[in-house]
C-alpha cells in the first residue's frame, strides 16, 4: 500500500528536496505541498495524507498551531502529523507533541532516519530525533502541570508498565515484543489497555505521561 505524505514548508528547496528523497523509496507518494500553515490544514484536510511533514517556523499560521488543528486532543479525527524543523529548543519539541505530533524530527537527521520516520508516523509509532529525546522528556519531568495534574494512579499492570516505559524510551513494537518475549499481538493488547486507563490517543502520548509521571528517568 503506498503512503501518502504532504509537506508543508515555507523552503521551496526544502520541499524538493523532501520530495526527492521520499519518492526515491518504494511506496512512499508525496500528494501535496504548502508554503505555509494555513495552506497545510487545508490541504490536509482536503487530501487526508497518511502523514504531513510539518515545518514550525511558517507565516500566516506556525506549524505547532497547523499541528494542533489537525491532530490535537479537541480533534476529533486527528491526522497523523511528523514535525521536521532546525529548531531542537525543549519547549518547541515538547509543544509539538502536546499538540498531538507523532514525532519530531530535525532537518539535519539525514534521509534514512527521515523515511523511518514517516514509516513509524503511519503505523501509529511515533519517533524523535535521538539527540533530543532524553533531554527534552527528563528536562519536563520535574516541572510539568500535566505531570501534577495526572498524578492519580492509573492501575496500570505490571506488564503494562513494562510497555509502557518501554514506548517511552522509543522503542517500537517489534524491539517490545523482543525485549519482554511477548507476542506483536499482546503489545498491541496492552498499549489499547493503557491508552484507555491514562486516556492517551496514541503512543506518544503514553511516552510523555511515563516521562511526566516519573515511570522512567
Amino acid at each position: 500500500m503506498t503512503l501518502r505524505v504532504l509537506l508543508a514548508d515555507d523552503q521551496a528547496l526544502v520541499r524538493t528536496g523532501f520530495r526527492l528523497i521520499l519518492e526515491r523509496v518504494p511506496g512512499l507518494e508525496v500528494v501535496g505541498e504548502a508554503e505555509n500553515g494555513e495552506q497545510a490544514v487545508e490541504l490536509a484536510r482536503r487530501l487526508r495524507p497518511d502523514v504531513t511533514l510539518m515545518d514550525i517556523r511558517m507565516p500566516l499560521v506556525d506549524g505547532l498551531a497547523a499541528t494542533r488543528r489537525l491532530a490535537g486532543p479537541d480533534v476529533e479525527d486527528p491526522l497523523r502529523v511528523l514535525v521536521v524543523t532546525t529548531f531542537d529548543l525543549d519547549e518547541l519539541v515538547h509543544e509539538a507533541l502536546c499538540s498531538g505530533a507523532c514525532g519530531f524530527l530535525l532537518k539535519d537527521a539525514g534521509p534514512g532516519l527521515l523515511v523511518e520516520a514517516v514509516h513509524a508516523a503511519a503505523n501509529g509509532e511515533a519517533l524523535v530525533s535521538p539527540s533530543i529525546t532524553t533531554r527534552l522528556l527528563a528536562h519536563f519531568t520535574a516541572t510539568s502541570a500535566r505531570r501534577r495534574a495526572r498524578r492519580a494512579d492509573p492501575a496500570l499492570t505490571h506488564r503494562e508498565l513494562d510497555v509502557a516505559k518501554a514506548i517511552a524510551r522509543g522503542r517500537t513494537n517489534a524491539e517490545i515484543t523482543e525485549e519482554l518475549t511477548i507476542s506483536l499481538s499482546t503489545v498491541k493488547t496492552h498499549l489499547a489497555s493503557i491508552q484507555r486507563k491514562i486516556a492517551a490517543r496514541n503512543r506518544t502520548e503514553i511516552a510523555v505521561w511515563a516521562w511526566e509521571s516519573g515511570l522512567v528517568r
